[in-house]
């Protein structure tokens, strides 16, 4: 179904609260003025005293723009038209903080103030998780450990640590180094293993990492 007006700028906020950015804060992310969001801008003036103020519409340009810097799909930014429900969050802290007195109880559990909040992946269709094994990805994965992997978060960038399905039925956990027409290429965290070039031909899928358990 088509996104409303209110649906439409209820995606907007909702992006921008899961990111713990404002909407303008998101627009200026996205290289975009910052008050391209604000309230004031979503209605106009309406054509009489008796008539309702006119809706505006975010520009098509701006949503790319947002999505983009995001790094979510399209159907993920529609779904949060109707998401009603706070994103899971985990405390989050600084290493450097994390040395001082004050963050801590005795149990090692989280306590005091200056405490930020760190936004747990979303539970939506397509998640699935792969366990690691090798040692090509250590000390970054280890054998054993579980990766938390979105199908749909193909908009992978270099630098992103990804899961690659190729052509001849292997499937691996690297890290991204470069995308060409014509090629992948692929690193490893451990330097025993140089990089690889996979033809695109070859290369079924790769999907971005989202999590780690360890």
């Amino acid at each position: 179904m088509p996104l409303s007006h209110a649906k439409l700028w209820k995606a907007v906020d909702n992006l921008a609260r899961r990111e713990g950015l404002s909407p303008s804060g998101l627009a200026k992310r996205a290289g975009l003025d910052a008050t391209s969001f604000n309230p004031s801008k979503r209605f106009g003036p309406s054509s009489g005293p008796a008539d309702p103020p006119r809706p505006r519409w975010p520009s098509t340009e701006s949503l790319m723009r947002i999505l983009e810097a995001t790094r979510i799909s399209l159907g993920e930014f529609a779904a949060l038209a109707d998401d009603d429900a706070p994103p899971a969050t985990i405390p989050l802290l600084g290493l450097a903080q994390a040395g001082a007195d004050g963050f801590f109880d005795d149990a090692g559990l989280p306590t005091g103030e200056g405490w930020d909040q760190t936004e747990l992946p979303r539970l939506k269709d397509g998640l699935f998780s792969l366990r690691i094994t090798g040692d090509s990805m250590i000390p970054l994965y280890r054998e054993g450990d579980r990766v938390i992997v979105d199908p749909t978060a193909t908009d992978v960038r270099k630098g992103d640590r990804v899961v690659v399905r190729t052509l001849g039925g292997e499937t691996v956990a690297k890290e991204l180094l470069a995308v060409t027409a014509r090629g992948v290429t692929l690193g490893s965290i451990n330097p025993a293993y140089p990089p690889r070039v996979l033809p695109r031909r070859e290369v079924v899928w790769m999907a971005r990492i989202l999590w780690v358990s360890q």
